[in-house]
This record gives C-alpha cells, sequence and structure tokens, in this order.
C-alpha cells in the first residue's frame, strides 16, 4: 500500500509538469506521461517490460478523457468545432483509437517502442519548425467517407502512442482548407473520442492478461491515472497565464530537443 500511495504522489507531480506545459506549449501530456510513467511503472515492479509501454500509453489515453473536455467545451462555446465536418472526423478517428487498443497488445514491444519514437520525434520536429500560423491551403476538403478513412489512421496512430491526436488532426485538416482555429477546435473534440474509444480498448484487452495485480482495468494503472489527472487539470490554467510572461519560443525549441533525446532513449535502451 506504501509504494501505491508513493507512486500516486509521483504520478501527481508528474500530472503537475504535464498540466503547466500543456498550458504554455498547447502540447498533448502523452508526450511526457508515457516515457515518464514506463519507468515509474517498471522501479516500483507494477509490471513487466513486456506490457509496461501498453500499459503507460493506456494510462495516458484514459487521463486524456479528463483534461480534454474542458478544452472541448471551451472551444464549443467559442464556435470553433465545426459540426459540419466533425461528425465524419470523430468517427474515423473513433474507429482508429478502438483499433489500435485492441491491437496494441498484439505488437511487439520494441516495434511499438519504435512507433511512439518515430512519432514523437515527427512531433517535435514539427514545433521547432512551426515558428508561425500559417494560412490554410486551398486544397478542397474531401468527402466525408475520406476524410474519415484519413482521420481513421490518425486516430490509430494516436491510440498507439498515447496521445489526443491534435498534433497529427489538426494539420491534416488544416491542409484542407480549414480555419486553424477550427481545425484545433474540431481536434480538441477528437482528443476525447480517441481517449475514450482507445481506453476501451486497452481496457478490453487487458482483461485477457491474468498476471495483472489490483488496482488495474484491463491495460488501465487506475491509481496512476488518478495521480495524474488531480493535478493536470488545476495546473494547466497556470500554464496558460504563463504564456505572458516566458519566452515560449524558446521553451519550445528545448522542449523539442528534449522529446527526441526521450525518444532515442525509448529505442535504443
Amino acid at each position: 500500500m506504501h509504494d501505491v500511495i508513493l507512486l500516486m504522489v509521483y504520478c501527481a507531480i508528474l500530472g503537475s509538469v504535464v498540466g503547466f506545459l500543456a498550458g504554455l506549449l498547447g502540447i498533448g501530456g502523452g508526450l511526457i506521461i508515457v516515457p515518464v510513467l514506463s519507468a515509474m511503472l517498471v522501479s516500483f515492479n507494477v509490471a513487466d517490460s513486456s506490457h509496461v509501454l501498453v500499459i503507460a500509453i493506456a494510462t495516458s489515453l484514459a487521463s486524456i478523457i479528463f483534461t480534454s473536455t474542458s478544452s472541448a467545451l471551451a472551444h464549443h462555446r467559442n464556435a470553433n468545432v465545426p459540426w459540419e465536418i466533425a461528425p465524419w472526423v470523430m468517427t474515423g478517428v473513433g474507429i482508429g483509437a478502438l483499433v489500435s487498443g485492441f491491437a496494441a497488445s498484439f505488437i511487439p514491444e520494441q516495434l511499438l517502442r519504435l512507433v511512439f519514437a518515430t512519432s514523437v520525434v515527427f512531433i517535435a520536429l514539427r514545433m521547432v519548425l512551426s515558428t508561425r500560423t500559417k494560412a490554410a491551403s486551398e486544397k478542397p476538403l474531401p468527402s466525408g467517407p475520406v476524410i474519415g478513412f484519413l482521420c481513421a489512421i490518425m486516430g490509430a496512430l494516436s491510440g498507439l502512442i498515447g496521445i489526443g491526436g491534435g498534433a497529427l488532426i489538426v494539420p491534416l485538416l488544416h491542409y484542407f482548407s480549414v480555419d486553424i482555429k477550427k481545425a484545433i477546435g474540431c481536434a480538441a473534440a477528437c482528443g476525447i473520442v480517441i481517449a475514450l474509444f482507445g481506453s476501451v480498448g486497452y481496457v478490453s484487452a487487458g482483461w485477457q492478461v491474468t498476471s495483472f495485480s489490483d488496482g488495474f482495468a484491463g491495460f488501465v494503472y487506475l491509481p496512476a491515472l488518478v495521480g495524474i489527472v488531480i493535478t493536470s487539470s488545476l495546473i494547466a490554467p497556470y500554464g496558460a497565464k504563463a504564456t505572458h510572461y516566458l519566452p515560449v519560443a524558446t521553451i519550445k525549441k528545448v522542449f523539442a530537443l528534449l522529446l527526441v533525446i526521450i525518444a532515442l532513449k525509448m529505442v535504443f535502451s
């Protein structure tokens, strides 16, 4: 019991860092939660190495259900969710995330690490290179089924690496002439869907694993989830306020470099 409480305290600290950086830089918490929580789970002997990354990804997705809701509601109140295309996008990402949740447990650990690391490096490079907001392209938006299929791929990848999907969905929609604010609003709503459907997949797949101790709902480790959620949602507003006082552009570049180092360490460790 002492170890569980200590792990929850560490996860609460992790949630504070995640919430602050999410508010400051606008990044998804999964990029930080997955590698750090993986190390914690190994250190506390919560799970063996063959399942630790899947547990971290599943727990990260479950936390996004809570942290994405307030963001999505805020975008909806500001009329930044394009409901004319959102149903297709949300359906696509939901199906993709659900499939990835079921499939992740069958993917070899090292391959899953490689997928996570490659995606993190891509997102980090985009953080460094996208120094300004570009106007939407003139590329016409595809039909509903086509955009749904493309977003299913984004949802599957997001589910595999434990993120809400904004870093993938926003550039996709913006490429197809969707205004950047509308794209962000749609991605915020999709974050809930990805997290919810992905979590269902991970919980269902994890029930087939009998070696887990108490505190698990499938692959989701509940003590870690509680610790992260409690603090991340409380601290995020302070990160948003800090954008007025801190050199965000410089911090974003340093953070991107840190992400690359973490990604490389996950592959080669």
